[in-house]
């Protein structure tokens, strides 16, 4: 049976630790994926897991450019964000898993902005300081890179997958509405509920696929659940709008839900044994929600209220931000007395004055000052966690311990020797500046568990930029280990997210450059990532990203994040440099 590429792909990108079956379903078109036991892949020997690596020569040329037309635009604006030096790392992925705490299940590495965690609003964003040295706020963030010199146990990992029966999570939209008048209270609490249900409904369909891995049928249901929560979250914003509550913003990036596997991880907790009696690594604020304990509001009071729940996102934004760049300052009460209990007292003013102007003109809410006590993760004896959502698995540790290790993703982290960031033209056309605010990704972290549609190849090495691998480089001496992270750089022109967090961009033609119908050019971003790893530890496989707990170090599965924060003057410079041909240092 012939294969397509798209699919051989995939099969090439599992990772050898436990082996794979990849059935194809002619009849229907499925994939379904499960592990299994064949192959010797069980055996503590490090060249079972050598399948995953590649010696950078042997991978044939595949990468051309498009000829640069007379049009088109060929300069490059490179900005210097660092390494993470600072070292902001988080398992939430603020884009693709907004509102989701430990979303990713792995860590990232963050540059760029410095208050940004799955909760930010634009606002927080707005206000942040950054890592770049010409100010740019926008946040750029991938998976790390670990050395793991121990050999996983493949079949610790197929007994995992047949006891998971997997789950749907979806954002929660109660905790991140705005004000929502009296009138609309109703007719928004029926939606949230039919939004309960949907979710309830779709994660019961998923128990027919305890044990294993179907994209197919997880993409299914993703997509007619996605929609549904499309038209009842537009349904909120709607009924906000005509009750006095302005039009929403932000929502449409609560609608998509994806298929957890949490439940492997949660069985796969002993390979980080080491890490427990260790305190929590990467610490950030926890703080009760307020905007879910909100009565509905008097449309004479509805703007101050938003103003105030502004301001007490803000400030939360602010505290992240300081736990980064205080890092290592006082002593063991440095944090209570300078972050935390700061913020605790601010917040008493802050939620007293949305009671007062709520009560202005309605019954003034009671109990509200009780949501004023905050925590940070790993700091406190009764640290402040939220409840899931609906169709949420159960929260997974923070990372712990000096690597800031997570179920199945462990070993020391590998700083990067370079991070350069640069935006770049358009073959065929001029370049417009990118909205503030817009959300992109490029590539995929759960191609097993979604399909490999939009999965990349993203590995070379350094010296040989004319190739890519869907899999781990073995690089010549001297050379570095590269990741190639390309954005799309079409965009649609009017939309800085969308229900998939992909279809408002696009990636232009790879024969000619240009950008689909209804789109318009926009500075394509290039994020390449080098690492000092020793020939030694490529040699033996024992370098790998963090990942999903389906992936299981699929290199197939690496991916990229951004966050655009760049003031419309910076953006409107980075444009004008592109489209007059020049080469400039963003300082």
């Amino acid at each position: 049976m012939r294969i397509p590429r798209s699919r051989q792909a995939l099969l090439r990108s599992r990772h050898a630790r436990i082996g794979i079956a990849v059935a194809v379903l002619a009849a229907t078109g499925a994939l379904t994926v499960t592990f299994v036991s064949a192959g010797g892949k069980s055996t503590a020997d490090a060249a079972t897991e050598l399948q995953q690596y590649v010696a950078i020569e042997t991978v044939r040329p595949n990468v051309t450019d498009p000829r640069i037309r007379a049009n088109g635009s060929r300069g490059r604006f490179i900005v210097d964000c660092g390494t993470n030096a600072n070292g902001k790392f988080s398992p939430d992925n603020p884009v693709a898993q907004p509102g989701i705490k430990n979303g990713a299940k792995h860590v990232h590495d963050f540059v760029g902005n410095l208050a940004i965690t799955a909760n930010s609003s634009d606002a927080d964003l707005d206000a942040s300081g950054t890592t770049c040295r010409n100010g740019d706020k926008s946040s750029y963030f991938w998976p790390v890179v670990r050395i793991d010199k121990s050999v996983r146990s493949g079949a610790d990992t197929r007994r995992a997958l047949a006891a998971t029966t997997p789950t749907v999570t979806c954002p929660n939209v109660r905790d991140r509405l705005p004000a929502v008048p009296t009138g609309a209270r109703t007719a928004v609490s029926e939606k949230l509920r039919r939004l309960d249900d949907a979710t309830a409904r779709a994660d019961d369909r998923m128990a027919a696929n305890r044990g294993r891995i179907d994209a197919r049928s997880n993409d299914t249901l993703l997509t007619a659940l996605r929609a549904e929560r499309a038209r009842l979250i537009k349904g909120i914003s709607d009924s906000i709008a005509v009750a006095g509550g302005g039009r929403s913003s932000g929502l449409v990036s609560l609608v998509e839900c994806d298929v957890s596997y949490d439940g492997m991880h949660a069985a796969m907790r002993h390979t980080a044994a080491d890490v427990r009696a260790h305190t929590v690594a990467s610490p950030q604020v926890r703080c009760p929600t307020v905007r879910d304990k909100l009565p509905g509001v008097p449309p004479a009071a509805v703007a101050e209220v938003n103003r105030n729940l502004t301001e007490l996102d803000r400030q939360i934004a602010e505290a992240n931000e300081r736990l980064v760049t205080t890092r290592g300052q006082g002593g063991p009460d440095f944090v209570a007395n300078a972050v935390v209990g700061p913020l605790n007292a601010r917040r008493v003013a802050v939620l007293d004055r949305i009671a007062t102007a709520i009560g202005r003109h309605a019954d003034r809410p009671g109990g509200l000052s009780g949501l004023a006590t905050c925590a940070v993760s790993g700091l406190s004896s009764v640290p402040v966690t939220p409840q899931p959502s609906p169709g949420a698995a159960a929260p997974l540790p923070d990372p712990r311990g000096p690597n800031l290790e997570l179920p199945n993703n462990t070993g020391g982290i590998v700083r990067p020797a370079s991070v350069l960031i640069e935006y770049r033209g358009n073959p065929t056309s001029k370049v417009v500046p990118m909205p503030k605010f817009l959300r992109a990704l490029t590539g995929d972290a759960k191609p097993t568990s979604r399909g490999p549609a939009n999965a990349r190849a993203a590995w070379t090495c350094s010296g040989f930029a004319d190739r890519l691998s869907d899999r781990y480089p073995i690089c010549p001496a001297g050379r570095q280990v590269q990741r190639v992270h390309d954005f799309p750089g079409c965009w649609d022109g009017k939309n800085t997210d969308s229900t998939n967090h992909r279809s408002h961009v696009a990636f232009a033609d790879k024969t000619t450059g240009a950008c689909p119908a209804g789109f318009v050019a926009i500075p394509q971003l290039r994020v390449t990532i080098s690492y000092a790893i020793p020939r030694d530890v490529q040699k033996k496989g024992q370098y790998a990203l963090d990942s999903f707990p389906e992936e299981d170090h699929n290199p197939f599965s690496d991916h990229d994040d951004f966050v655009n924060v760049n003031s419309a003057r910076t953006m409107q410079r980075i444009a004008t440099c592109i489209n007059t041909a020049r080469t400039c240092p963003g300082r």
